[in-house]
């Protein structure tokens, strides 16, 4: 009986590919592989060799690829990018400087996405490997071609996608008149003037999203040989856990396949 119990342990672990984001979304993603880890499962993270936080771990199978820049063009670029939101302005001047920032970070992800697919030695790895789903952040969607490419279930594991991709993927609800939009800073108790204004805030960002995340578009058709729009690596999700909850975030409609995991926002000491 005692060995059957033990067999049983065994026979419940899962084979586990991680694609993670680098910065405060490893640190996040870092402490439930750790869990999972604990319980005995196998968990390969692929991921660039120039990162911020993403370092070799004990618990975790690393697999590295090359990507042509350094590490400190990588740090200058995050920290210009963070830098706007501590800025005070008009809705103008801080979507343009959002505008300029996700380019820039946009153009780093696509970059370390394109030599990820185009290893084909890394590839040939991913499989034969026989995993059994992978586990990414989509708000850079290199997880989710791979996904899409080896046939396997998606788990998002993510703070939140721009411009509401999220909620158009899931085909969740986003009223205007009850959900405020980004850089408005409305409550959920708006006039009808503000109402009004939270609607039009959304024109500008089918412009933002639309060069932010089509390159991976463009990099999924040409890889996966196939037209693959970003919704249809979204819609692939099986599970979206969402590193939120409704102390942070205002009261919105979820959908089924959506669950909160509040308070997982980073790494605790």
């Amino acid at each position: 009986v005692v060995l059957l119990l033990s067999l049983q342990g065994l026979a419940d672990a899962g084979k586990l590919l991680v694609v993670p984001v680098d910065g405060s979304h490893w640190l996040s993603m870092r402490e439930v592989l750790d869990m999972l880890h604990q319980k005995g499962h196998e968990v390969v993270v692929v991921a660039p060799e120039v990162t911020m936080r993403i370092k070799p771990l004990k618990n975790f199978v690393m697999k590295m690829y090359s990507v042509p820049y350094t590490e400190e063009d990588l740090k200058k670029q995050f920290q210009a990018f963070f830098h706007f939101s501590f800025e005070q302005g008009s809705f103008l001047e801080r979507f343009v400087k959002a505008y300029q920032g996700i380019k820039r970070i946009t153009n780093f992800g696509v970059s370390s996405c394109g030599h990820l697919l185009q290893n084909k030695e890394l590839i040939r790895y991913l499989e034969e490997s026989k995993f059994d789903a992978v586990l990414t952040d989509p708000v850079l969607l290199c997880g989710a071609i791979l996904a899409k490419h080896l046939s396997l279930p998606a788990v998002y594991f993510l703070r939140g996608i721009p411009c509401g991709l999220d909620f158009d993927a899931t085909q969740c609800p986003r009223p205007p008149s009850y959900v405020p939009r980004g850089f408005t800073q409305f409550t959920d108790h708006m006039a009808f003037l503000q109402r009004v204004k939270n609607l039009l805030h959304d024109i500008p960002d089918i412009f933002l999203c639309d060069f932010a995340f089509e390159p991976y578009s463009k990099l999924a058709s040409e890889f996966l040989q196939q037209d693959v729009t970003v919704q249809d690596l979204l819609r692939q999700a099986s599970v979206w856990l969402l590193r939120s909850d409704f102390v942070l975030e205002y009261p919105r409609p979820l959908m089924p396949n959506i669950i909160p995991i509040g308070g997982v926002n980073c790494a605790h000491k």
